[in-house]
């Protein structure tokens, strides 16, 4: 099996120079850490009665998790990361499901292929989840103008400039 892309932090550095000492992130290594995590920081439920998170995969291969407003960068303190995105649990009692799930980072741009870091993640811990991300972004960085663009419909074109963005990822 190939080694997975390890994705740097490319948001702001004023961000990631900035972070506080303390962070409220949590390893998820069971259903359990989810839900003490959900109590402990009395997390609410969003659209659906979900509880939407920030995530990330660490280098190791780990899980981890903190408040949906916090900063991928602050979640995965500092380092690289296998992937990263948001995530929404299904919690009802000792149950923990996630429902939904996106690589949804413009901290880290991670493509749609890190899927395979979170659903090693996810397996490891016993956590049900879909067969993909539920949404998948695909970054690309304009190599004229340095513009971060979300592509859609598979038009890699800058939405700042309109130049050509390069299919391949590039940051």
């Amino acid at each position: 099996m190939s080694k997975q892309r390890e994705y740097r932090y490319v948001g702001p550095s004023e961000i990631r120079d900035n972070l506080p000492e303390k962070s409220q992130r949590v390893l998820i290594q069971s259903r359990a850490d989810v839900i003490n995590w959900i109590k402990g920081t009395n997390q609410q439920p969003e659209h659906d009665d979900l509880i939407v998170a920030t995530f990330i995969i660490d280098t190791s291969g780990q899980l981890w998790i903190n408040d949906r407003r916090s900063e991928h960068v602050l979640c995965a303190a500092g380092k690289n990361v296998l992937s990263a995105g948001e995530m929404a649990f299904e919690v009802a009692q000792n149950h923990v499901e996630v429902i939904e799930v996106t690589n949804q980072s413009t901290g880290y741009c991670p493509e749609p292929e890190s899927w395979r870091a979170v659903k090693q993640a996810l397996d490891a811990v016993a956590i049900p989840h879909p067969p993909d991300f539920t949404m998948k972004f695909i970054f690309r960085l304009c190599e004229t103008c340095g513009t971060k663009n979300i592509v859609k419909d598979m038009w890699f074109e800058c939405a700042v400039c309109q130049a050509p963005l390069n299919e391949q990822w590039n940051f």
